[in-house]
Formats: C-alpha cells, sequence, structure tokens
C-alpha cells in the first residue's frame, strides 16, 4: 500500500528539515543520560514523537529549539526511573594497595557510564557549529569523559539547564520555553547547577587535543606498554598523580606507583597477551581492547580511554564490555598478525 501523496510530501520536507540536527542531538541525549546505546534510543524516541505532532508544529520557535524541547524532555522522562550512571570513582575513594585483586561490582548493582564514540562527536560538533573549528572544539570539551561523570551528579532539570544555557547556547527565555519553567527558573537552576560542578571538579585538567601529536605518542606508549605487557612502558606515560579506573570494578588506584602495582599483578599478563587498536571517544585518545583467551583468540574486551595532558596521562578509564567494541565499529575478534 503506497502513502497517500500529501503524507509523503509532509514525510519529505520532515526529513528535509530535521534530519540534520540528528547526531548534535544524539550528542546533548549522550550528555543527559550518560549512556551512548540509550541515547540512540532516546533520539528514535524523540524523532518518533517530533514526526507525529509535526502536523500542528507552527514554527512559532525554530525547528532546532522544537526538536531540543521534544529532546530534552524525552530525555528527562526516561531518567526519572534510572539511577544515574557512575564510574568507580563516583563510588568510593580510591584503593590504598593493600586489598589486593580489585572487586568486581555485582551485575546490576550499578549503572554505568559509557563512553561515546569519536565518528558521533565529531559528526555534533560540526552540525552545531556550521564546520566552525572553534565550536567544534567547544562541542567535543563538552563531551569529556569527566565532564560527563560530574554531569550525572546533577539533578536532572539541572542538568538540562546547564547543557542548554551553556553547551548550546540557548538564552533564558529559550531554556524556560524548551523546559515549561520561567526565565528565572532557569538562572536559579544555572547557578546550581555551575556550583555543584565546581565542588566537584574545582579545576578542569587541560587536556591536549586528540589531533595533538603528543597525545597521540602518549596512546601509542599505553598500547605498546599492554601489547609488551612492559611496566616501564606505562611508567613513561602516566602522570605521578595518575588515577586508574575500570568498569564494572569498584576499586581504583590513585597516584602512578599504585596503579603500576595493579596492572603488573593482575592486567599485563604476558607479550602478546593484548592487542589494542586505536580510536577516540568523547574527544580522547582511546583505544579498542583485545584480549588473548585460553585457545589462542584475541577476543573483545572493551574500550580504554586515556585523559593526555602535556605532563602525560592523567587518567586511565577501562569500559570492560565486550559490547561497546561493536558500538566503535570493531569486530569481535582479531585475526592473528
Amino acid at each position: 500500500m503506497t502513502a497517500h501523496p500529501q503524507e509523503a510530501a509532509d514525510q519529505e520536507r520532515f526529513t528535509a528539515e530535521t534530519e540534520r540536527f540528528r547526531r548534535e542531538l544524539l550528542a546533548h541525549c549522550y550528555r543527559m543520560v550518560g549512556s551512548a546505546q540509550d541515547a540512540e534510543d532516546l533520539v528514535q524516541e524523540t524523532y518518533l514523537r517530533a514526526w507525529r505532532s509535526y502536523q500542528g508544529f507552527e514554527g512559532r520557535a525554530s525547528v532546532r529549539t522544537w526538536l531540543y524541547r521534544i529532546a530534552t524532555n524525552v530525555c528527562l522522562t526516561a531518567l526519572e526511573p534510572r539511577r544515574i550512571r557512575v564510574l568507580p570513582s563516583g563510588l568510593t575513594g580510591p584503593c590504598d594497595g593493600s586489598e589486593g585483586r580489585p572487586r568486581q561490582v555485582p551485575p546490576g548493582e550499578v549503572a554505568w557510564l559509557e563512553p561515546l564514540p569519536e565518528r558521533w562527536i565529531a559528526s555534533a560538533g560540526d552540525d552545531q557549529a556550521g564546520r566552525d573549528p572553534a565550536a567544534a572544539v567547544v562541542a567535543r570539551e563538552s563531551l569529556r569523559l569527566a565532564l560527563i561523570a560530574g554531569l550525572q551528579h546533577l539533578p536532572a532539570r539541572q542538568r538540562a539547564i546547564l547543557l542548554l544555557r551553556e553547551v548550546l547556547v540557548f538564552s533564558a527565555n529559550e531554556t524556560a520555553e524548551i523546559l515549561g519553567t520561567t526565565a528565572a527558573a532557569v538562572k536559579s537552576g544555572l547557578q546550581r547547577a555551575r556550583a555543584r560542578l565546581d565542588e566537584l571538579d574545582p579545576e578542569p585538567e587541560a587536556l591536549l587535543e586528540p589531533t595533538d601529536e603528543r597525545a597521540r605518542a602518549l596512546l601509542d606508549g599505553y598500547v605498546a606498554a599492554f601489547e609488551h605487557a612492559d611496566a616501564r612502558l606505562l611508567e613513561a606515560v602516566l602522570r605521578a598523580d595518575a588515577t586508574l579506573e575500570a568498569t564494572p570494578f569498584r576499586d581504583w588506584q590513585a597516584g602512578r606507583v599504585n596503579c603500576l602495582r595493579m596492572l603488573d599483578a593482575y592486567v599485563l599478563g604476558a607479550p602478546g597477551d593484548w592487542r589494542m587498536l586505536a580510536t577516540t571517544a568523547n574527544g580522547q585518545p582511546a583505544a579498542v581492547e583485545y584480549r588473548r583467551d585460553a585457545d589462542g583468540v584475541l577476543r573483545a574486551q572493551g574500550v580504554v580511554v586515556l585523559t593526555p595532558t602535556a605532563g602525560g596521562v592523567a587518567s586511565v578509564v577501562s569500559f570492560h564490555d565486550p559490547a561497546l567494541v561493536a558500538v566503535f565499529g570493531f569486530p569481535e575478534v582479531l585475526a592473528p598478525r
């Protein structure tokens, strides 16, 4: 059965007017919920709702503002019954080195933060910025892993206000319209959100851009250390105050000495046990991780994200979830070299 000509024309017009915003909406939903896969589902829901209400769209706001109103409220509804997504450092303080093997959190007990592939970030930056390089950098910075982790600790509406005002640069009145509140409430919520983020991360790290040669050298050094099972190579890339955390483990380490002790004892293994393929996540250097199993097959393990600074790697976050490897566009199994 073919669509009615008018409906087909409406669908074509709807696609032409809205599709160019899909990737930046995906970035917005990710900032809100801390999961790439959940964000993808929420964007799908946003477009379904937008299409159903398209006939009633009167153009009193721009299409972009209208879509952000729908997407933000879809996210707020989705967040109501959910636990916040965290990293291990959001659960407890660092280990003192005496705990032995890291303790794994039982499945379902914690909702873990997830990384976002660069191919989504870059597109979102281009969409928002009209391919303006400076604005694309701002878009990347708003997706840094530490910021996303901090945002999850804000009440959902404060999170939305902060993102709409400071990342997407909507006015107080536009933000109030999107959220169905007043400009005064928006200003108050923004002040509280800023204050809470300052408590969580008073001095955000000055990160190297992922295209910086120094950032790539740090990633190369980290990968080489794992592939050669050489803790000395890790020592050369980690800062003295580096942190190391991995989901789904509760325990995490602070300080290069503690990081190296744990990795050398429980993770590095023997040369050839690990293979890593470079990628980018959250605007930061990253690698897809593979580990050799008992049959000698290199199977997907997850994704590791580095925080590169001029003084070395400030933090390492490893997401032990094989499903993430496919999200990043890599195979489940690697062929031998």
